[in-house]
């Protein structure tokens, strides 16, 4: 049976699984799921149309399932669903999706969102992604595979991040970031590959050396994304790492893609 302390109110349409412990002025709406083995905090708000998965951490006075800060947000039904052993620090916000994009705001697997993390309408995180302290991200934003936001740091709406990036602390993320790379500044720039990341990740010496070279000529390459992907392509034709490189910067981006490096020399902020 769940664990629920006295002075929680939980809505009648709730479902709760078993070995969930909800503590004390919790608040838990309706059309919410919770997954067997979640542990949730005091004073937690779950708002409504929420599905959250098994033995997650939800800490205290964190808020999910909120309505979207969003204009055009007009009442309709939408969700927010999170999957499994994550865990949520103290005051953390997550916003259900809008009718503008597929009505979802979802989170994977095994993240680490630490205290003031905000996640806004519509946004996508994969796996094993860490946020530290008030990293944000706009609306609509798509976050990869083992991503990590430095504290402070901010992504703008619609930006996507490819997986086992790095966003240092304190920076203003306005394009999209290609996967494998490392970002800092307000606006970042890219600061070269993340191998501190690639490394904890197991990457192989070879393959973090293709992705340094597939950089380079992305950074220097020709001016035309599709004549780099042409490129590319000639030269790592059977490297999987580079290939998502390959993908991701062959994809439409509605805010462009980070690609200018800082001049020698020049002031990162």
């Amino acid at each position: 049976m769940p664990k629920i302390h006295p002075t929680a109110v939980i809505h009648p349409s709730a479902e709760i699984e078993e070995e969930v412990e909800i503590g004390p002025y919790a608040v838990i709406g309706p059309q919410v799921f919770i997954g067997r083995g979640t542990k949730i905090g005091a004073h937690v708000i779950i708002e409504r149309c929420t599905r959250i998965g098994r033995y997650n951490q939800i800490n205290h006075h964190a808020v999910i399932g909120a309505d979207p800060q969003h204009v055009g947000y007009k009442g309709e039904e939408s969700w927010v669903e999170i999957g499994d052993q994550n865990v949520i620090r103290e005051f953390v916000t997550i916003h259900r999706g809008t009718a503008l994009d597929q009505g979802m705001t979802r989170i994977g697997h095994r993240c680490l969102l630490m205290a003031y993390v905000h996640i806004a309408h519509d946004c996508f995180l994969e796996d094993e992604i860490i946020m530290a302290n008030n990293a944000t991200l706009g609306g609509h934003v798509r976050v990869g595979t083992r991503v990590v936001f430095g504290g402070l740091s901010a992504v703008h709406q619609f930006c996507r991040i490819g997986p086992y990036a790095f966003v240092s602390g304190m920076s203003g993320v306005d394009k999209d970031v290609p996967p494998f790379v490392k970002v800092f500044g307000i606006p970042a720039k890219i600061q070269g590959v993340n191998l501190i990341g690639l490394r904890r990740a197991g990457f192989e010496k070879k393959n973090i050396r293709n992705i340094s070279q597939a950089l380079g000529i992305f950074l220097d390459g020709p001016a035309r994304i599709r004549d780099t992907v042409e490129e590319l392509r000639d030269a790592f034709p059977q490297d999987p790492h580079v290939q998502t490189f390959i993908e991701f910067i062959s994809q439409p981006s509605r805010q462009g893609i980070m690609r200018r490096k800082p001049f020698e020399g020049e002031e990162a902020f």
